[in-house]
């Protein structure tokens, strides 16, 4: 059971790997092409954009990071592993989302407010703009297919499990190739606007709003990772079915307290008080221990570790 579990654990963390090199090769590509074509076009919106791609390559680099130093084995200083140091990785991701992609988005769109700029000729942006959004198409769908996969697996919808998934790896790949294909229209439509007007404040509010795009996916990533962090359980339908699987293990008679903490992806700790029969011998109560165990990593195949405290029933306590 171990070895099919490591299995399915390396499984995923490939799959998470091949998912963020795809996104990261994308984004390094894209971001010189859109570098180059804001200079030659003038366009603050497609300086943002270069921007965004910069900040989405860092990510995707701290991301491969929390991918390896998770995948490091349990020793004797680190008992429960290393699964939860990828939260760690993944919200300096999206720090470097917030601080690489929003910020200067954000003051690129401002100054061009407060200073205008001359519009060159629009025509090479367009043309880079429309490589990288079939570039990142791509990425994205890469992502989507893994995701959608995964939920399959555990039998929800797509949304459903972007949104709650701990594979925050994932997470951050379709979140952020949604928000660089929004944002190549909006640097599409600020072109668009300056070239109709001769204005360059149509491009400012597209850097802006750039900016603001990218301010909302570095909060929902960095919300979720610092949740996982801080210790997630499992969702309330799942730690109900984990107490049911435990009260149909022979001689266990109630479950007192449960505690379900999500250390990755493919990583679940199971921790109960649980009231044995009465009249259980000490033999049985571990076979029924052992029972436990089995019962929950055959329904949970991500459950890996499980402990179970003998306690008696509050009738039967000691005042």
């Amino acid at each position: 059971m171990d070895s099919v579990q490591t299995e399915a654990a390396e499984d995923g963390t490939g799959e998470s790997t091949g998912t963020v090199l795809v996104a990261a090769g994308a984004n390094l590509g894209i971001a010189a092409a859109k570098a180059v074509g804001g200079m030659i076009s003038g366009s603050s919106a497609m300086l943002s954009e270069a921007a965004h791609s910069v900040a989405d390559t860092v990510t995707e680099l701290l991301l491969l990071t929390a991918l390896k130093r998770s995948a490091k084995p349990a020793d004797e200083d680190h008992p429960l592993g290393h699964g939860q140091e990828r939260y760690i990785w993944a919200l300096l991701a999206s720090v470097a989302t917030f601080v690489g992609g929003a910020v200067f988005s954000v003051y690129d769109g401002i100054h061009t407010f407060l200073h205008g700029e001359e519009p060159g000729d629009p025509l090479v942006s367009y043309v880079i703009l429309a490589v990288a959004f079939l570039l990142e198409g791509y990425s994205l769908r890469t992502g989507i297919r893994q995701a959608r996969a995964a939920a399959a697996r555990f039998g929800v919808g797509l949304r459903r499990y972007v949104r709650h998934t701990p594979d925050t790896a994932v997470k951050a790949v379709v979140m952020e190739d949604s928000a660089a294909l929004a944002g190549l229209l909006l640097a599409a439509g600020g072109l668009l606007g300056g070239q109709l007007t001769g204005s360059g404040v149509w491009d400012g509010v597209a850097a802006v709003l750039i900016g603001l795009l990218l301010v909302y996916v570095a909060w929902v990533l960095g919300r979720s990772n610092a949740q996982l962090i801080i210790g997630r359980s499992l969702p309330p339908a799942m730690r109900d079915a984990v107490r049911e699987r435990l009260l149909a293990v022979p001689d266990v008679v109630a479950v007192l307290e449960l505690v379900t903490v999500v250390q990755g992806p493919d990583e679940v700790l199971v921790a109960a008080k649980v009231d044995f029969r009465d009249l259980a011998t000490a033999a049985e109560v571990e076979r029924s221990c052992e029972e436990a165990e089995r019962s929950l990593r055959a329904r949970f195949p991500a459950v890996r570790r499980v402990f179970l405290d003998p306690t008696p029933g509050s009738g039967q306590r000691a005042p």
